[in-house]
C-alpha cells in the first residue's frame, strides 16, 4: 500500500517503499497529510520549471500538482529494469542487482484531465473510455483517476519527467528549453508521452543552437525516434545529401585557397593539413581534378602566347601576351603546390603520367623562354616548371611512382631541351637557381641510368650541356658516363649467354 501525503500549497509526497522486483502499475488506496517524515516534490524539480502560474491554471481548475482540484493522481515508479536509450540507438538495459532490502522512492503528482488530454496523446488513450481506470470519489465527490508510469533509475530521470509534466501546463517552453542539455533531457520523455508541442520546441531549439560531440550523438540516437517532418532538418545537419560530399568540400576548399583567399600562405597550410587528414581516395580525386584544371590554363596560356591571334594593334597583342605570361606564372605556382601535395600523399601516378605525354606542350615551353619577353614580365616561369619536373622526376626516380621504359625515357627527352635552354639563358637566372638544375641533372641521369643501354647512349650525348669548364663541379655527369662504360665493358648479350661459342 503506498501512502501520499499533502503540504499546504497541494504538493504530494513521496514516501520509501521496498522494491519488489517488478515494475506493475500501483494504486494508491489512502491519503494521509499527517506524514512529518515525508519528502517534499519541490526538491525534484528544476527551479526555473516549478511554476504555479501557468497559462491553463485560469481556466477554472488549477495549476501543475493542485491536489485540492486535480482530478487525475499520478505516481512515478523509479525502476532499474527500465530500458534506456545509449548513443548508439541500441536499447541496453540499465545494469542494477536485485537487492529486495534497497529502498527507492516513488513521487506522486497531481494533474488535471482536462489539461493533459488535450496536450499528451499518452494520456488522452490512457483516459478514454476503453483504458481508465475506474475513478475512486474523494471527501467532496471530486473524482479521482490513479496511474502508475515507470521512470528509469537513472540520473535526473525524475526531474525531466516532472519537468515535462509541468509544461503539460504552459505554452512557455522557452524559458525550460534553454540549453541543449534540457532539450535532449527532456525530448525522450516528450516523446514517450506523445507531447507533440514539447516534442516541436526540443527539435526547434536543437536546429537552432550548436552542439558539442556528444550531444550531437545523442541527437542521432532521437532521430529515428522523430516524425519525418520533424528531423528533416536535424538530418540535414549531420548526413550529407551526397557520397562525395567530402571530395566536393575538400575540393573547394583547395580552389578557394589558391585562387581567392588573401591570405595565400595560410589558407594553403592549413588545406594541406585537411588533405593529410583525409582519406588517400578522396585526397587523390580532389588533387587530381584540381592538377588537370590548373595544368590545362598553363598549358592554353602558353599556346596562346607562343602561337598568337595577330588581330588588331600591336599594343593590343602585347597586353594579350603579358595577359598569357602572368596567366601561366600564376597557375604554374598553383600547379607546383598541388604537385607538392600529391607527392607527399603519394598520390602523384596521374600527375606523373600527364607529365610525361606532352611533347607539345614543352614545344611551347622552348617557343615562350626563346623570346626575351618573359625575363621583364614573368622571370620565375622557368623556376616554377623545372620545380614541377623536378618533383615529378624524383617520384620516378625514387620508384614513388612506378613508369614504365618507355614513359621514363619520354620524360626525360621531351624536358631535357627545356632544362638546356633554361640553363644556357643569358638572364641571371642561372646563378640563382644553379641548385635547381643540378638536382634536376641529377635527377634525370638516375632514370637514365634505368634505361637499356642503346636508349641510355642516346640521352647521355644530350647531356653534354651539364658539363662545365671546370670538370670538378659536374661529379653528377662523370658519375653516369662512368657507369655507362663500366657496363659497356661487359660482354655483349650473345656471348654472356653463349659463353662456350665464344672460347671455341
Amino acid at each position: 500500500m503506498t501512502i501520499t501525503a499533502g503540504s499546504a500549497n497541494g504538493a504530494s509526497i513521496p514516501k520509501k517503499r521496498q522494491r519488489i522486483g517488478s515494475t506493475s502499475t500501483r494504486h494508491s488506496s489512502s491519503h494521509d497529510p499527517s506524514r512529518e517524515d515525508a519528502v517534499p516534490i519541490e526538491p525534484f524539480l528544476k527551479p526555473k520549471t516549478f511554476c504555479r502560474s501557468t497559462s491553463h491554471s485560469s481556466g477554472g481548475f488549477g495549476g501543475f500538482n493542485d491536489s485540492s482540484t486535480a482530478d487525475v493522481f499520478l505516481q512515478l515508479h523509479l525502476d532499474e529494469s527500465v530500458v534506456l536509450y545509449s548513443d548508439e540507438s541500441e536499447p541496453v538495459p540499465v545494469p542494477a542487482p536485485f537487492d529486495s532490502t534497497e529502498q527507492v522512492e516513488d513521487i506522486q503528482v497531481y494533474l488535471h484531465s482536462d489539461v493533459i488530454i488535450h496536450r499528451s496523446k499518452y494520456f488522452a488513450a490512457l483516459l478514454s473510455d476503453l483504458w481508465q481506470t475506474e475513478p475512486e470519489a474523494g471527501e467532496t465527490d471530486r473524482k479521482m483517476y490513479r496511474f502508475g508510469l515507470v521512470v528509469p533509475n537513472a540520473t535526473g530521470s525524475i526531474e525531466d519527467h516532472l519537468t515535462v509534466l509541468e509544461l503539460l501546463y504552459t505554452n512557455d517552453f522557452t524559458s525550460v528549453i534553454d540549453s541543449v542539455s534540457v532539450a535532449l533531457s527532456i525530448l525522450p520523455v516528450a516523446l514517450k508521452l506523445l507531447f507533440e508541442d514539447c516534442v516541436k520546441s526540443c527539435v526547434r531549439f536543437l536546429e537552432a543552437v550548436s552542439w558539442s560531440d556528444e550531444e550531437e550523438k545523442r541527437v542521432l540516437s532521437f532521430l529515428p525516434l522523430l516524425r519525418e517532418e520533424e528531423s528533416r532538418e536535424l538530418l540535414g545537419r549531420v548526413l550529407p545529401l551526397r557520397n562525395d560530399s567530402c571530395e566536393e568540400m575538400l575540393h573547394g576548399l583547395i580552389v578557394t585557397a589558391i585562387n581567392n583567399h588573401p591570405n595565400m600562405a595560410s589558407a594553403k597550410a592549413f588545406v594541406a593539413m585537411l588533405l593529410r587528414e583525409s582519406s588517400k581516395e578522396a585526397t587523390s580525386k580532389v588533387l587530381n581534378r584540381a592538377f588537370e584544371t590548373s595544368f590545362k590554363m598553363v598549358k592554353e596560356s602558353l599556346d596562346e602566347y607562343s602561337s598568337p591571334d595577330f588581330r588588331g594593334y600591336h599594343n593590343d597583342t602585347e597586353a594579350i601576351q603579358r595577359l598569357n605570361l602572368h596567366s601561366a606564372m600564376t597557375n604554374g605556382k598553383h600547379l607546383l603546390w598541388l604537385v607538392e601535395r600529391m607527392i607527399e600523399l603519394r598520390v602523384a601516378e596521374n600527375a606523373v603520367k600527364r607529365w610525361i605525354s606532352q611533347p607539345l606542350f614543352t614545344i611551347d615551353l622552348l617557343r615562350a623562354f626563346r623570346d626575351d619577353a618573359w625575363k621583364n614580365i614573368v622571370p620565375g616561369l622557368p623556376s616554377v616548371m623545372l620545380r614541377c619536373t623536378s618533383r615529378l622526376a624524383i617520384a620516378v626516380a625514387s620508384g614513388s611512382v612506378l613508369v614504365d621504359k618507355k614513359g621514363r625515357m619520354q620524360l626525360v627527352k621531351d624536358w631535357l631541351p627545356v632544362l638546356a635552354l633554361c640553363k644556357d639563358s643569358s638572364s641571371p637566372f642561372f646563378s640563382s637557381n644553379k641548385s635547381l638544375y643540378v638536382e634536376v641533372e641529377e635527377t634525370f641521369l638516375r632514370i637514365i641510368s634505368t634505361l637499356p643501354m642503346s636508349d641510355a647512349q642516346e640521352l647521355l650525348q644530350r647531356c653534354l650541356s651539364f658539363s662545365t669548364r671546370n670538370v670538378e663541379d659536374c661529379p653528377h655527369l662523370i658519375t653516369a658516363f662512368t657507369t655507362w662504360f663500366r657496363r659497356a665493358s661487359h660482354p655483349p648479350q650473345a656471348e654472356a649467354e653463349n659463353p662456350s661459342s665464344s672460347s671455341a
